[in-house]
């Protein structure tokens, strides 16, 4: 009998050091990790802390860096029955309740608020939603991510389904330097938001043209609920909002990973998140079970307008403008499945020219005499334009070159380093072609007879070519900024510089061929004057054939001071596999008083 008592006793002695070495464990949980947003070494900010700054996530004064303090708090807060901290904690009240069997004395029955947010959600599908990039706006220039949650199964369930998105609030007008500076550097607070998938929708593929790729998860059912009660935890809550990597992307792999805390998500170091690679990342880990692609209007309205003749998108036009163009002789002359094609077009181009902005009462009645003329010809089956590469199998967007060549009559070895992204004339699969984005695109040189010299330095380099049609005429930009080496007199100088201007591109079937206006303003060491102006023009073309690209440019520069530069050139790129390729250029750099022909060779490599 003693001997029962002394082990009762020691039994009893020892259960709060249990309780004490349990907590331990819970608060180096996976799950109660991921709940506070801790940031285990995935990127160079916050390091061992959480992400969240702001007080009202935390229970405890001290809970953003120390989880274990802010599990003791939670258990303390929540544990009671009908708990207000429940209310406000779902998902973490889940995790506790699970792990440290806590018997069922309502868990959050009381918290009508949340019961009712929780009935009106969907649940029974996630999506990642990818729309495609948007040069026009500085934080979409890498495209954007976020999450669709589907009330069904089926196409009509995504009517109902909701967004669920995290971005940067802006107050008021911002220029785009003191836009991106901020963005770069945390000066934005970030907000989950939750919104009817429709206006996403009408935002990105009706708004902005943008293609929009949908990747189903295969989430179970617990798995979802996860996702969701976190989501409520999250409403109102603020993040710092970095472009580079605590964006868009980052935050829904933080809700992706709780969900399945036991993923490789969140193993690998992040310098940057670009949207493309959160794909890949969920590719990787098996979490994608489908995808599916929904084009943008304008490319709804190019593949009808590739089935018309010349003569049809004629009438096309006309009867954009007045419907009562289907009455005449040469409409009704067509063929009943061109009448349709014809009558399609016209309604497309008119919603698409007044997709912004308050539809006027004029152009209402001319959709819905177009939608008549629609429904008085023969049905014609949708015709979808042709699916592009999927962005996840697109080559990595990093990368690094190595090569050499001969300037004039003296060799040179060179390496390059890009940050991101990609050129025009790398593998157009997965990317947009005329749409070239690079960041921090480095080229370091050593040419015989000399030192080891920067070549090349762009710190943005954005070249964004919409080609125009009778359809839609968009206009065509580019901007670069950085650091590039010129013929100055008879000599090559390192110049500091920014540039750029508006153009126009058109489309011959695989052929781009552009123009641009140009300015540039630099500062080098043989101009007296500190900062040197220009005016001119870019011309070329871009083929985009099925086993190279090609590019031929022509460039010519008139400074203030009457110097003048020119630089045309030929780039010939050779894809070898997704992530390898071989590059070929020849250019003639130089003025009036020396020029001299460049031929460079390179091996790329792009990893993520």
């Amino acid at each position: 009998m003693k001997s029962i008592n002394l082990a009762l006793i020691l039994v009893l002695a020892s259960a709060p050091l249990w309780a004490r070495a349990t907590n331990e464990e819970l608060a180096e949980h996976p799950r109660w990790k991921a709940l506070l947003h801790i940031n285990e070494g995935t990127t160079w900010r916050y390091q061992g802390r959480s992400y969240i700054d702001d007080p009202e996530f935390f229970l405890h004064e001290s809970g953003a860096t120390d989880a274990h303090a802010e599990l003791d708090a939670s258990i303390e807060q929540l544990r009671p029955a009908e708990s207000e901290a429940r209310c406000d904690f779902p998902a973490r009240y889940r995790f506790l309740s699970q792990q440290l069997d806590w018997p069922d004395d309502g868990a959050l029955s009381h918290c009508s608020d949340y019961q009712e947010w929780r009935e009106a959600m969907p649940e029974e599908r996630v999506a990642l939603i990818f729309p495609a990039s948007y040069l026009n706006s500085p934080s979409s220039m890498f495209g954007h991510t976020l999450l669709r949650i589907d009330r069904g199964n089926d196409e009509d369930g995504v009517w109902l389904s909701r967004a669920i998105n995290f971005g940067a609030t802006v107050q008021g007008q911002e220029n785009s330097i003191l836009y991106i500076y901020r963005g770069l550097f945390g000066g934005y607070p970030g907000y989950f938001s939750n919104v009817p998938y429709m206006n996403k929708i009408r935002d990105y593929a009706h708004l902005e043209n943008r293609d929009m790729w949908e990747y189903q998860l295969n989430l179970t059912q617990g798995e979802r609920e996860w996702l969701l009660a976190h989501l409520w935890e999250l409403e109102d809550i603020e993040f710092d909002y970095l472009f580079l990597d605590e964006n868009c992307s980052f935050r829904l792999l933080e809700l992706i990973h709780l969900a399945r805390p036991d993923s490789t998500l969140m193993d690998d170091f992040r310098f940057a998140e670009v949207p493309a690679n959160t794909v890949r990342s969920l590719d990787r880990a098996g979490f994608i079970e489908s995808v599916d692609y929904r084009p943008s209007k304008a490319n709804e309205l190019d593949a009808l307008v590739d089935r018309l003749s010349a003569s049809e998108q004629d009438l096309a036009l006309a009867l954009a403008r007045d419907a009562s163009v289907a009455e005449e002789e040469a409409f009704q002359a067509l063929a009943p499945r061109s009448r349709n094609l014809v009558a399609r077009a016209a309604y497309a181009h008119l919603r698409l020219q007044n997709r912004e902005g308050e539809r006027s009462q004029e152009v209402a009645q001319r959709g819905l005499a177009l939608l008549r003329v629609v429904n008085r010809t023969p049905t014609v089956p949708d015709i979808d334009p042709q699916r592009p590469v999927s962005p996840e199998k697109g080559h990595g967007t990093k990368m690094l070159a190595a090569g050499g060549g001969m300037l004039g009559d003296r060799g040179f070895g060179e390496l390059q380093a890009r940050f991101s992204y990609h050129d025009w004339l790398d593998n157009p699969e997965g990317y947009l072609n005329g749409a070239a984005i690079e960041a921090f695109n480095a080229r370091i040189r050593r040419t015989e007879g000399d030192d080891l010299t920067l070549e090349q330095l762009d710190v943005v380099n954005i070249k964004s070519l919409a080609p125009r049609n009778r359809f839609r005429k968009p206009v065509s930009w580019f901007v670069n900024g950085g650091l590039d080496r010129r013929f100055i007199g008879s000599k090559r100088h390192l110049t500091r510089h920014v540039q750029g201007g508006p153009g126009l591109a058109w489309e011959m079937g695989p052929v781009i061929p552009y123009a641009y206006a140009m300015a540039r303003a630099e500062n080098n060491s043989a101009h007296d004057v500190l900062v040197s102006t220009a005016a001119g023009a870019r011309a070329g073309v871009l083929w985009y054939a099925e086993s190279f690209q090609l590019g031929l440019e022509a460039e010519g520069l008139y400074y203030h001071n009457d110097d003048r530069r020119y630089r045309p050139s030929a780039t010939l790129n050779v894809p070898v596999g997704r992530n390898h390729a071989l590059r070929a250029r020849i250019e003639r750099d130089g003025g009036p008083d020396r020029a001299e022909t460049e031929f460079h060779l390179s091996w790329r490599y792009y990893f993520d």
